[in-house]
C-alpha cells in the first residue's frame, strides 16, 4: 500500500516546494523505495498550455502529451520516472469534469457542492493509480491561507481521516527571513502560516525552514514548541550552490530519516547516495568552461527556459565543464550588430517560442552562426527559423516566411491543420480554440543513417516530445536542400521534417530539431544531442 507524503508551502511563493518534492522523491529512491510525484495547481486554467511564460514559466510537456506545470520537469530530472497527464491537475480540469458530469445527469439531481463533490474529484484523482509505489508524493501549488487553494487543503485534510492510520503526513515548507536591522532570524513568519495550516485542520508533521544562514538551535527549538512539531523534525533547508547539492543536504540535515520515522519505518533501507556525489563533483570541480549565447524572446524569466537551462548544464556534466550562459533578448538584433554581442560565445541557442517579435533578430542569430561557423541548436522555432535563413540567404527567397507572422506568398513555416497521432488523424482549424490543440507529446522520427545527428544518437529510429503548432512546409524542402541544408529526420510517414543540418563539411555543428529534447534530459542521464552540442562547443573555445 502506497504512503502519502504532502507537502504544502507557507509565507511566500517560490520557495521551492517543487525541488523539495523532487529532492525527497530522490532520497527515497536512493533508499530503494519507488516513488511518484504529483502536483495540485489552485489556478482556474485547464492547464498551463495557454498561459505566458512571463506569468508561469515554462510549460512541461509530457510523453502522453500534457501541458503541466514546471515542477514536473524537477521530478522527472531528480527521479528518472516519466510522468504523465495523471500527475498534474488543476482547478480548472476539476470544475471541467465536474460540469461535464452535471450536464450529462452523473449526480441523478443532486446540488453540486465543493463539499463533496469537489473534494471527491481531488481525492480521486490523488489516490489514482498509486498500487505499484510505496510513496506517493503529492506538492499543493500556492501558499497556504489563498482562496483558490482552500478544496484542495480541505482535500488532504479529509485524506489524513480516508487513509488507514499511518498512511499520510505533512510537510510544511517556510521561510525563516533575516532582519538585518535586527540581526535576527525571525520564527514569527512560520509560527502564523502554521497557525493557518491548523486552522483548516491539518497538523504538519515536518518543518521545512528555508533560511540563507544556519538557523541555531534555539530557534530550532523555538519553532518546534510553538509549531508543535518535534524538534528533529524541524529542517533547515538552506540556499545551495547548485539545485543538483540539494538532496545530499537534505539528506545530510535528516529529511528522509524523518520521513520514514514519521511513518515508523525502522530499521530504513541505507540510502545509496553515490551518483548524487559524482553529479556535484562535477558541477563544482569543472575541467573547462564555455560559454553559450541563448538567443531568444523570453529572457527576462529564466524560469520560462527551465529545462533548456538544466539541459545544458547537463551536457556540462557529460563533458565535465561548466556552461556559462549569455542571455540575449532576440529583438536587440532588429538594431544592432549580432558580432557586437556573438563573437565571444562558443555556442549559439535559438529556443523555442512562440510570435512575430523577435523573429527577425532570431534570423540573424543564425546566420551569423552558418556564416561564421558556430556550433548552432535550434529548437522548435529555432529550427523553423534556421529554414527560413537558409531559404533567404542561401536559396535567394527574400519573401520565405512564416504564417505564423501574417499572410505571405512564401509559407516556408506553415501552420499544421492535421498529422497522424499513432493510428488516429489529429486535425486542427486555424480559427479553433488555443488551449491543448498543438502537436503535443512524444512522437517518433527517423533520422538519415549518414547524419550526424543519427551518430549523435546512435540510432534511426528516436521519439521526442513536440509542443508546436507550425510546422517547416514540406513542398519547400526540394528547395532547401538545394541550398546544402540537409533534413536529416522525418517524420515515419515522411510529411513533417523533423531535423535539420549542414554536412560537417560545410558547418561542424549546425542543428535544428523540431522537438523538444532538454524535457528528456536528466543529470545523470544526459541527453545526447546537449552532450553533443556542449562538446562542440568546447572545440570552437579551443579554436578560438
Amino acid at each position: 500500500m502506497a504512503r502519502y507524503v504532502f507537502i504544502t508551502g507557507g509565507v511566500v511563493s517560490s520557495l521551492g516546494k517543487g525541488l523539495a518534492s523532487a529532492a525527497l522523491g530522490a532520497l527515497l529512491q536512493a533508499r530503494g523505495y519507488k516513488v511518484r510525484l504529483k502536483k495540485l495547481d489552485p489556478y482556474l486554467n485547464v492547464d498551463p498550455g495557454t498561459m505566458s511564460p512571463y506569468q508561469h514559466g515554462e510549460c512541461f510537456v509530457t510523453d502522453d502529451g500534457a501541458e503541466t506545470d514546471l515542477d514536473l520537469g524537477h521530478y522527472e530530472r531528480f527521479t528518472g520516472r516519466p510522468a504523465n497527464r495523471q500527475d498534474n491537475v488543476t482547478t480548472g480540469r476539476i470544475y471541467e469534469n465536474i460540469i461535464a458530469k452535471e450536464r450529462r445527469g452523473d449526480y441523478l439531481g443532486a446540488t453540486v457542492q465543493v463539499i463533496p463533490h469537489v473534494t471527491n474529484a481531488i481525492k480521486e484523482f490523488v489516490l489514482d493509480g498509486n498500487e505499484d509505489y510505496d510513496f506517493v508524493l503529492v506538492e499543493i501549488g500556492g501558499t497556504v491561507g489563498d482562496i483558490e487553494a482552500l478544496p484542495f487543503f480541505e482535500s488532504i485534510r479529509q485524506l489524513g481521516n480516508d487513509l488507514p492510520r499511518g498512511g499520510c503526513i505533512y510537510v510544511h515548507l517556510t521561510l525563516m527571513p533575516w532582519i538585518p536591522t535586527a540581526g535576527e532570524l525571525k520564527t514569527k513568519p512560520t509560527q502564523h502560516s502554521v497557525k493557518e495550516l491548523r486552522s483548516i485542520g491539518i497538523q504538519p508533521d515536518i518543518l521545512l525552514v528555508r533560511a540563507d544562514r544556519e538557523i541555531p538551535k534555539e530557534e530550532r527549538r523555538k519553532l518546534s514548541l510553538f509549531c508543535n512539531v518535534r524538534e528533529t523534525a524541524v529542517i533547515q533547508a538552506l540556499d545551495a550552490k547548485s539545485i543538483y547539492d540539494v538532496p545530499m543536504t537534505y539528506h545530510k540535515e535528516g529529511l528522509d530519516q524523518e520521513v520514514l520515522n514519521a511513518f515508523g519505518i525502522d530499521p530504513a533501507p541505507k540510502p545509496q547516495m553515490k551518483m548524487w556525489e559524482e553529479i556535484s563533483e562535477k558541477i563544482h570541480n569543472p575541467e573547462g568552461e564555455v560559454t553559450i549565447a541563448i538567443v531568444g524572446k523570453y529572457t527576462v524569466l529564466k524560469d520560462a527556459y527551465k529545462s533548456l537551462i538544466e539541459a545544458l548544464q547537463h551536457g556540462g556534466i557529460a563533458n565535465n565543464t561548466r556552461v556559462n550562459l549569455k542571455w540575449i533578448e532576440s529583438d536587440i538584433f532588429d538594431k544592432d550588430d549580432p558580432s557586437q554581442l556573438l563573437d565571444d560565445v562558443d555556442g549559439i541557442l535559438v529556443p523555442g517560442g512562440f510570435g512575430e517579435r523577435g523573429a527577425e533578430g532570431k534570423i540573424k542569430a543564425v546566420s551569423y552562426a552558418r556564416v561564421h561557423k558556430i556550433p548552432y541548436f535550434g529548437i522548435c522555432f529555432g529550427m523553423q527559423m534556421a529554414v527560413i535563413e537558409a531559404a533567404r540567404s542561401l536559396g535567394g527567397n527574400e519573401k520565405a516566411s512564416s504564417t505564423e507572422f501574417g499572410e505571405t506568398s512564401e509559407p516556408v513555416v506553415g501552420l499544421m491543420t492535421e498529422w497522424l497521432k499513432g493510428n488516429q488523424l489529429e486535425k486542427r482549424a486555424d480559427q479553433g480554440n488555443m488551449g491543448g490543440t498543438m502537436r503535443l507529446g512524444a512522437y517518433p522520427a527517423t533520422l538519415k543513417t549518414d547524419s550526424l545527428i543519427s551518430e549523435i544518437y546512435g540510432n534511426t529510429e528516436i521519439s521526442e516530445r513536440h509542443r508546436h503548432r507550425y510546422e517547416v512546409n514540406i513542398e519547400y524542402k526540394d528547395a532547401i536542400e538545394k541550398t546544402g541544408l540537409i533534413f536529416s529526420g522525418m517524420s515515419p510517414d515522411g510529411i513533417l521534417p523533423e531535423t535539420i543540418e549542414y554536412p560537417r563539411d560545410v558547418h561542424p555543428w549546425f542543428i535544428g530539431v523540431q522537438y523538444h529534447p532538454e524535457l528528456k534530459s536528466r543529470p545523470f542521464d544526459p541527453h545526447p544531442l546537449f552532450a553533443s552540442f556542449v562538446k562542440a562547443a568546447m572545440e570552437q573555445n579551443r579554436l578560438v
